[in-house]
């Protein structure tokens, strides 16, 4: 499921978003890409085989750049749209609220509320699923727990942080109301630009650079998770490691070619089958986390006495 996961979610859906961006900054139905949407994929295959041959070294060489300029340019826009329109996150705020907790949303679908945003949130940052972790068992250090904590930041930052700016800023500039509730999947992230084009006009190409790097450090860091699945599954060879390479780089150019519905429900599926077995483990392994947290936070401990 891991490998499907890596194909899918970190992969195709990732490539298929850059594209349908670079399309629409480029004239939309105009744009060179109409129809050709794979010859982005194709360029995008390239430079993702380029990294990944190279093995985990080079990945984290690569995302250890990429990811935080991006955070920081997004981060960025978002303070400059909210606090350009500051005194509209009070309502901003209220209307997330009563929208989630007033009687006629409870009423009038919160299970599917609640599924769809644990599919969201699942697909935002990874968290539960199991495949974050096989990036930080590659770190060495002396205490598990240490690179735990770490990993703990990467949903708060993700999903709290980022995913509430996103929120303030569609809701404050007007992007959010009843005639989009049912926007496709395919359309979100065309709104999401809309909505910071409405505040600062030259943003969608910045947000359009930005989703392009964050699809690609995304998909060369699914490329080792599912790799790491891959030879577990078929043994550790040449022949096998550039076999699923070779896989994963086609699938970038199908994933820019194909309907985005149909990558998000395979997508989903595969994030889905990867997540049960994965909580199932969390919930046998807690009492060895626990131990592990103990040992870690009376080092501190220690170490804080010996400074003293």
């Amino acid at each position: 499921m891991c490998i499907g996961g890596s194909f899918g979610g970190g992969n195709m859906f990732q490539a298929n978003q850059a594209a349908q961006m670079v399309e629409n900054i480029t004239g939309g139905t105009e744009s060179f890409l109409y129809g050709y949407k794979w010859a982005f994929g194709l360029f995008m295959a390239v430079f993702v085989g380029i990294v990944i041959i190279g093995g985990i070294k080079s990945i984290a060489k690569v995302t250890d750049k990429i990811v935080p300029f991006m955070v920081v340019i997004y981060v960025g826009a978002s303070l400059w749209v909210i606090f350009a329109r500051f005194d509209m996150i009070g309502e901003a705020f209220t209307q997330i609220i009563d929208g989630a907790f007033s009687p006629e949303g409870v009423a009038g679908g919160a299970i599917g509320v609640l599924i769809q945003g644990f599919r969201r949130a699942a697909f935002s940052n990874e968290a539960g699923v199991g495949s974050a972790s096989i990036a930080h068992s590659a770190v060495k250090t002396k205490y598990a727990a240490s690179e735990g904590l770490v990993a703990l930041l990467e949903p708060f930052i993700d999903t709290v942080v980022v995913c509430t700016m996103t929120a303030l800023v569609l809701i404050i500039t007007g992007n959010v109301s009843a005639e989009n509730a049912g926007l496709n999947d395919a359309d979100a992230i065309l709104l999401t630009s809309g909505a910071f084009e409405s505040v600062i006009s030259w943003f969608p190409y910045v947000l359009t650079l930005a989703v392009v790097l964050f699809a690609f450090s995304t998909m060369i860091s699914w490329s080792y998770y599912g790799y790491q699945a891959w030879a577990y599954l078929f043994g550790r060879t040449t022949r096998t490691e550039y076999t699923y390479k070779i896989l994963f780089c086609v699938f970038v150019v199908i994933g820019s070619a194909a309907s985005l519905g149909n990558v998000i429900g395979f997508s989903d599926a595969m994030i889905f089958s990867m997540m049960v077995p994965n909580m199932i483990g969390i919930v046998l392994l807690a009492p060895k986390v626990k131990r592990e947290l103990n040992r870690y936070m009376s080092a501190i401990k220690l170490k804080s006495k010996a400074l003293d």
